[in-house]
């Protein structure tokens, strides 16, 4: 099958929950030849589409199912997007077919697999790179608090602050109670401001529903948007932070469920091994009608 052209922009939905309808996952942009397009286009064409990431095929080897991806939101490029990667990759398989694809981004090889569902939806599961995982300094998390306008006792003690790496950097905070988390007005600007300064993706807000179930949010105003509905490198960076805290004890897969309290209920996946770096993280995608 011919390639789009080079401007031509799909759009789908990622981490979209069986049975959510259309209102589910996380919008991306996919522009699956853009290798004729510079930087600055491609941020151009990101901040028309205006979702939190649009993923754009540079090089592309069909037969070899390997392609090279670059990632931009409305503001700027970021090394890598989980949620994007799932999206493109389930793009690829419907021309392509189902099965291997490599991806050579800006945060290394990310490999990722792909297959239908009894109910003819694809999905896709990636492999992060090695994941990496350091507690925050007292600074860090104190200056997030206040940009969040939250406080230290909203924080959950069995879950210290970290700042976690799965191909980008996200400072994870968990919170208390279901109730905290839903309430979320930040300052944009400060949180945007102390997010450059730290070179943090997003904030990877969490709450323990049980040991393999977590809610998640993420602000993202660094890359021009209050909220990403479901954050896949966000997930495979909060693996590896509850692998180096010692809580995975052997491999298990936990459930991410994330934008409930925007309207755009998202479910991840999250597969960890405590001899393995990496992490999988995996969800459905489907086109936006």
């Amino acid at each position: 099958m011919r390639p789009e052209t080079s401007t031509a922009v799909l759009r789908y939905s990622a981490f979209t929950p069986e049975g959510s309808g259309g209102d589910g996952g996380n919008p991306a942009g996919i522009v699956l030849d853009a290798a004729g397009l510079d930087p600055d286009r491609m941020l151009a064409l990101a901040a028309e589409v205006g979702y939190s990431e649009t993923a754009f095929v540079t090089a592309r080897d069909d037969a070899g199912r390997r392609f090279r991806v670059r990632y931009f939101s409305p503001l700027v490029e970021v090394p890598f997007c989980g949620h994007a990667t799932v999206a493109t990759a389930v793009a690829l398989a419907e021309r392509n077919g189902p099965g291997e694809f490599v991806f050579d981004t800006p945060a290394g090889e990310i490999p990722v697999s792909t297959a239908a569902d009894p109910d003819g939806t694809l999905r896709a599961t990636l492999t992060s790179v090695p994941t990496r995982s350091r507690p925050a300094t007292p600074d860090e998390a104190a200056e997030a608090l206040a940009a969040l306008r939250w406080a230290e006792t909203d924080l959950d003690p069995e879950l210290p602050p970290h700042v976690a790496f799965g191909g980008a950097e996200h400072l994870v905070l968990a919170v208390a109670s279901r109730a905290r988390l839903a309430d979320l007005s930040y300052d944009f600007d400060g949180l945007a401001d102390l997010m450059r300064q730290h070179g943090w993706t997003t904030l990877q807000l969490v709450w323990r529903a049980a040991d393999d179930l977590f809610h998640a949010r993420d602000p993202f105003p660094v890359g021009g948007v209050v909220e990403d509905p479901a954050t896949g490198a966000a997930a495979a960076a909060f693996g590896g932070y509850l692998r180096t805290l010692g809580l995975v004890r052997e491999p298990m897969t936990l459930t991410v469920r994330q934008g409930e309290d925007m309207g755009r209920p998202s479910e991840l996946l999250v597969d960890i091994d405590p001899t393995d770096p990496r992490v999988r993280v995996t969800g459905r995608a489907r086109p936006i009608r």
